[in-house]
């Protein structure tokens, strides 16, 4: 039985086959009743679930990255840990990247995932194209600028298997981190759009519960100026993990304290030969309406007493708006809330309805591969329309469906 990285999940699939070339996955594919990609399974939700049917794992495929001055094209299924370095190398680097280096390209950007920095969009965002292993077995090719690019980037796996895909490039550059302890709450609310402005790639963790946000992240590219204080906020004596305030050691964090280094091992938040994050736990995550960021705050601060105790941490970041139908950015900035749980589901679960109620007036929505109640979700935008319509083109037989997209998306 097959589970994914935290445990909280195993997965129902009939079998799991790892074709080792393209033709192969053709055929599995086309062969097919029901099919999902299966990444690095770092998604705490049945999205790449295929109860009774078959889930393909493409990381035998080894896929050869491919360098220019101005691209990097990349197996579907390549962590971007294990790229980045060889990129660098060529004197190149990628606008963002997750905290995580252990995810999949392909995976990261079908789901929505992204980096921080109220500048920078989304992971999807710099994918200039695409191959699609689609229904009836036949690859297809998307580039920027195709009137179904917008959906078939972030497409969490209903239209297709990613394959292949082809990311923006620009000089590489150094970046340095920098921890500030101890900002009063009154100073996050009112100075938030500053603070944001301070980092390259801004992240504030808190419990919710306590007067002050724990640590301010601050993550510039060099040469940078770096404040003495931040709001009140002070300098960390040392390495900083997000949950130091719950004790959790900064061995597995990228190196901290203002020494530069390759953007690649700065803008993660983790280290590659590391579990990441905290290991054991469950993940949720928000997004609200950027100009919404103080009163959504407050709302969850108010039921603080009743999130604090499932917690591990809690992350505060920005997105840049993006045109990719189903991201958390389609159509405006947003503020993204991240929850690092306790492995504690029952309990968790049982607070998500709450929590979602809380950002309900602030057009939430969730990070698709992680925990989320839904009914209260932004799920009614242009952007979901027009992808509904798309998937019924593109999958008219409901090849990559499943319970979970028939009821949170397809329904």
């Amino acid at each position: 039985m097959i589970e994914n990285w935290a445990g909280n999940l195993a997965y129902r699939a009939r079998e799991v086959v790892a074709p080792r070339t393209v033709a192969e996955a053709q055929d599995l594919v086309a062969g097919a009743a029901r099919v999902e990609a299966l990444g690095s399974r770092h998604s705490f939700n049945a999205i790449a679930d295929s109860p009774d049917g078959v889930q393909l794992d493409l990381s035998a495929l080894n896929r050869a990255p491919e360098i220019t001055a101005a691209t990097l094209t990349i197996g579907g299924a390549t962590r971007y840990g294990d790229v980045v370095a060889r990129v660098h190398e060529a004197g190149y680097a990628l606008a963002n990247l997750a905290s995580l280096p252990h995810l999949t390209v392909a995976g990261s950007v079908a789901t929505g995932t992204h980096g921080s920095g109220e500048r920078l969009p989304g992971l999807a965002s710099a994918v200039s194209a695409v191959e699609l292993l689609a229904a009836d077995g036949s690859l297809r090719t998307f580039s920027r600028g195709d009137a179904e690019f917008p959906g078939v980037v972030v497409n969490v796996g209903a239209l297709g298997i990613l394959t292949r895909l082809t990311l923006d490039l620009e000089p590489a550059y150094s970046v340095r981190q920098d921890v500030f302890d101890a900002l009063p709450w009154s100073a996050a609310l009112e100075h938030f759009d500053e603070i944001q402005a301070a980092g390259y790639s801004v992240s504030l963790f808190t419990n919710w519960a306590r007067d002050a946000v724990d640590q301010v992240l601050l993550k510039n590219r060099v040469p940078a100026e770096i404040p003495g204080s931040l709001f009140g906020a002070l300098p960390a004596d040392g390495p900083r993990h997000p949950a130091h305030a719950a004790g959790i050691s900064a061995e597995n964090t990228t190196v901290q304290g203002g020494v530069p280094g390759p953007w690649y091992a700065r803008l993660p938040h983790f280290r590659l030969e590391f579990a990441p994050s905290v290991g054991a736990e469950l993940q949720s995550e928000y997004f609200v309406a950027r100009a919404h960021a103080a009163a959504a705050f407050e709302a969850l601060r108010s039921i603080g007493d009743r999130i604090a105790p499932l917690l591990v941490v809690s992350e505060i970041r920005t997105v840049a708006g993006d045109e990719h139908w189903l991201g958390p950015a389609y159509g405006g900035d947003r503020v993204a809330l991240h929850f690092t749980w306790q492995q504690r589901q029952p309990e968790v679960e049982a607070v998500l309805p709450a929590l979602e109620e809380k950002l309900a007036p602030f057009g939430v929505r969730a990070h698709w591969g992680k925990l989320f109640h839904g009914a209260v979700l932004d799920l009614d935008h242009q952007g979901v329309r027009q992808f509904r319509a798309l998937a019924a083109e593109l999958d008219p037989a409901g090849k990559f469906r499943n319970p979970f997209l028939e009821r949170h998306l397809l329904r």
